[in-house]
């Protein structure tokens, strides 16, 4: 049976959750109704109220509808940057009795043609910045209508702080058949159908990032994703006066749950950035008083590597926190010396829509995933017979909750495959090792497919990275696995130096330093300087990417 240790540690709330009926628009409409003044988002000098977010939203539904003839359970293209376009576009697919099926920006017109293929997109909403990526895709796809969004129509217009070039540039105009502009499709005022969508229909497909393999639309209903919502919701102690920075980027489950639904349900502020810039984050945190930020451990890596950032300037800040990968623990500390805050870190999946695991807030652990969520059941298993391991031991994390997708979209085997069952009940099969410790606290060891084994030993490269961040000269590390004749493989780590060291330190200083503080095996043989990392668009880095390159080298070599 799962081991309930964590209940000693679980704030002063319930330890179980009533989840609605209702579908995630209708959390919108309560809202709306509530506090129909209230500024939903603040968006570079521009506010937004409640009534009028609920108003587009309708409006932009009726369009979908009447005008695009979408239907119920239609998959719908949500493709742009942080934006209010994002949100109402969001909320009126739902609206609409649609799924929203919302991809990374950063993505090409080929990696494109993949999701709208696979979900027999008819009908997108579009960023015009990204509009030349989905142009070559109409009638080539099933993809048919286009509707195009300027940033700049909502922004304010004296705003003076930063802004990136998207949210400046001007409305551009299209002629071409079945292509509207989003002005004008709020404009056309069409009045929605009946809203017809359960709790127990989807609402949307995130897919997975397809790093082992091609890309999941992982299937979530109106009841999984309210699961998290309202779960995020009581964990945050978020009020209707909390001002909420959204820097992740909502098209990603943590930042979708976290930065919008959430901040939604509440009836709170949003302030949204379509760009990550850390200079602006710090205008914004100040200007419009934020009090939580729901970041990723890259982004506050940058944020406090910013040598003009003071105390006061953040002072606002009551909640930090986030997941995607551990916080390293001198990173930790000096986010705690400047702001008294601890970064209160979660875990999770787009195949759980976000978290499954977050921290106490009122007793986090450094560089850990948290204790299990509400109503989930996490266990740890030996990855190849599925026997249950106890605490300190190291298997696969799985679990079972009411956040876990209800399967792949039309990958029915690997849906069957992702799921295992222990004492009469389902588990996903996340695909992370890990361990939980005697005050069931869960921590992450890594990724099954990053283990480097290096003349036998086990190398977990998360455990690297957490030394090499206590140098003092080490802004960010990244360690990955390179072939060795001798050993299999080696260690090598990738790092940014911090501001003023560069020329000051070499790589052979930083091996030498490493000898001294981890065990033989384990320390990096190589080091390489790097100005900047590969990333994805959500900010983590990409490892593998680098990982590929090194292998490429080495059979040059070889040949």
């Amino acid at each position: 049976m799962m081991p309930n240790l964590h209940f000693k540690h679980w704030p002063k709330i319930s330890k179980s959750l009533k989840l609605p009926e209702t579908s995630l628009y209708e959390n919108l409409k309560v809202s709306a109704a509530r506090y129909p003044d209230q500024s939903a988002i603040y968006y570079y000098g521009n506010s937004i109220s409640y009534k009028e977010l609920d108003e587009e939203v309708n409006a932009l539904a009726g369009f979908l509808q009447q005008k695009l003839g979408v239907t119920k359970g239609e998959r719908v293209l949500l493709f742009m940057q942080n934006s209010p376009q994002f949100v109402i576009g969001f909320y009126a697919i739902s609206r609409a009795d649609a799924v929203v099926v919302p991809i990374n920006p950063m993505l090409t017109a080929e990696e494109l043609s993949f999701y709208i293929k696979d979900c027999g997109i008819n009908s997108a909403l579009v960023g015009q910045e990204l509009y030349d990526k989905v142009e070559p895709l109409i009638g080539t796809t099933p993809l048919n209508n286009v509707v195009v969004a300027a940033y700049s129509d909502y922004k304010g217009d004296e705003f003076n702080g930063i802004v990136p070039p998207e949210v400046v540039a001007a409305r551009k105009l299209y002629d071409q058949p079945r292509h509207f502009h989003w002005k004008e499709s709020i404009d056309a005022q069409y009045e929605p159908n009946i809203h017809k969508t359960r709790a127990e229909d989807l609402v949307v497909l995130p897919y997975t990032s397809g790093t082992t393999g091609l890309p999941k639309g992982c299937m979530h209903t109106n009841r999984t994703v309210q699961a998290n919502t309202i779960g995020a919701y009581h964990w945050s102690s978020s009020t209707t006066s909390a001002v909420h920075l959204t820097t992740l980027p909502l098209f990603h489950v943590t930042g979708m749950v976290h930065s919008m639904h959430m901040p939604i349900y509440s009836g709170s502020t949003m302030v949204l950035m379509t760009r990550w810039n850390r200079e602006a984050a710090v205008e914004l945190i100040q200007s419009q008083g934020c009090t939580h930020w729901v970041a990723i451990a890259t982004m506050i890596v940058d944020f406090l590597a910013n040598p003009k950032l003071k105390q006061e300037d953040i002072a606002t800040l009551t909640s930090i926190s986030g997941g995607g990968a551990a916080l390293p623990e001198a990173v930790g500390e000096k986010l705690y010396n400047l702001t008294g805050l601890r970064f209160v870190e979660g875990y999770g999946l787009s195949e759980t829509i976000a978290q499954t695991h977050f921290n106490p807030p009122d007793r986090p652990k450094m560089q850990c995933l948290g204790i299990p969520s509400f109503d989930v059941d996490a266990r740890v298993i030996e990855p190849s017979t599925g026997k249950e391991l106890g605490a300190g031991e190291i298997g696969e994390i799985v679990v079972n909750g009411p956040q876990v997708m209800v399967g792949y979209y039309n990958r029915e085997d690997e849906s069957r495959n992702s799921f295992i069952d222990i004492d009469g009940k389902k588990f996903f099969r996340t695909g992370d090792i890990g361990r939980f410790d005697e005050e069931g606290y869960y921590f992450m060891v890594d990724r099954v497919k990053r283990m480097i084994n290096a003349s036998g030993y086990k190398i977990w490269p998360t455990e690297v990275e957490s030394y090499l961040y206590k140098h003092p000269a080490i802004q960010q590390a990244v360690v990955v696995g390179i072939p060795d004749p001798r050993r299999g493989e080696s260690v090598k780590a990738f790092v940014i130096l911090n501001e003023g060291y560069d020329g000051e330190i070499s790589e052979d200083e930083i091996i030498e330093w490493s000898k001294q503080h981890m065990a033989a095996y384990k320390y990096p043989r190589e080091v390489e300087f790097r100005s900047q990392f590969p990333m994805t668009s959500s900010g983590k880095i990409l490892w593998r990417k680098l990982q590929e390159e090194e292998r490429e080298k080495a059979e040059k070599q070889v040949r």
